[in-house]
């Protein structure tokens, strides 16, 4: 697996983390969107050192095919962040990851999302050799459910109690992919 791709209109990388001050004004101009959706923030977390750690950490997973956390650039625009795309909690063991993605709301509706969203699957599927990658997602994150399944993700079902988002456990409905018999 390569530390950058190319898409036709993206560039997606791992960065390193002397790029901590661009990540925390990526996720502080979208604060309370992204927050809308996640767990609780550490107290830290808004802080350029809290970033350069997590960049840090980030990189060293991607470089064990752990876990890799792509940041999405515009090829036009290549030094500002637009969102994120991330595949988590590899398991070559049980052939799988998790999916995760955000998208800074300025740049939401232009497909942004779904084309790096394709390419992170495609390394998954091709590069990596995963057989199934999954999101898990609020049944009120509508825009995240038609971006899935307009990528051809199955609901499987709903995990009660899944995730514990803002002071009470959310429900998380479950879509999945498995890879195309042309990466098999």
């Amino acid at each position: 697996m390569l530390l950058q791709y190319e898409t036709r209109r993206l560039i997606l990388k791992v960065l390193e983390p002397d790029y901590a001050e661009d990540v925390l004004q990526f996720y502080l101009n979208d604060k309370e969107l992204f927050e809308k959706y996640e767990m609780d923030r550490c107290a830290n977390f808004y802080t350029e050192a809290h970033q350069r750690t997590i960049l840090h950490a980030e990189f060293g997973l991607a470089l064990k095919l752990q876990q890799v956390r792509f940041y999405v650039f515009l090829k036009e625009v290549p030094n500002q962040i637009i969102g994120t795309v991330c595949l988590y909690d590899i398991s070559n063991t049980y052939s799988r990851g998790e999916l995760g993605y955000k998208f800074a709301s300025e740049f939401h509706h232009n497909g942004y999302a779904s084309e790096a969203v394709e390419k992170l699957l495609d390394i998954a599927f091709t590069e990596l050799g995963l057989h199934r990658v999954c999101a898990a997602v609020m049944a009120t994150n509508e825009h995240s459910i038609r971006l899935l399944k307009g990528l051809g993700s199955e609901l499987e079902g709903i995990c009660s109690d899944d995730l514990y988002v803002h002071g009470m456990w959310t429900d998380h409905m479950q879509y999945s992919l498995t890879a195309p018999t042309i990466y098999l």
